[in-house]
């Protein structure tokens, strides 16, 4: 995660610039971050991604949407998570 994405998520209505990590603060209605409050929400949003990376996974590993519906058609809502969707969670287990 970088310095912007925390900006952003600990003050989404403000106004800065940021330049090779150097913030420039132009908001006059809202203070700026502190860099222990950037370091922490900066490690904060590397974990919450982190946490998801099952999630990124398993995108790329279940079938097509197409495959999937013609799979369901002709075996059935039962057989295609046994065979289609279990086996990706097996796989790539939540958290």
């Amino acid at each position: 995660m970088n310095i912007v994405k925390a900006l952003s998520s600990l003050r989404p209505t403000s106004k800065y610039i940021v330049k090779n990590d150097i913030i420039e603060w132009l908001d006059t209605e809202q203070t700026q971050p502190t860099a222990a409050e950037l370091d922490t929400e900066v490690k904060r949003l590397q974990a919450e991604y982190n946490a998801q990376e099952y999630a990124r996974d398993r995108i790329t590993a279940y079938p097509s949407t197409g495959d999937q519906l013609d799979y369901i058609y002709h075996n059935g809502v039962a057989k295609w998570k046994t065979d289609m969707i279990d086996p990706v969670k097996t796989k790539y287990p939540k958290g």
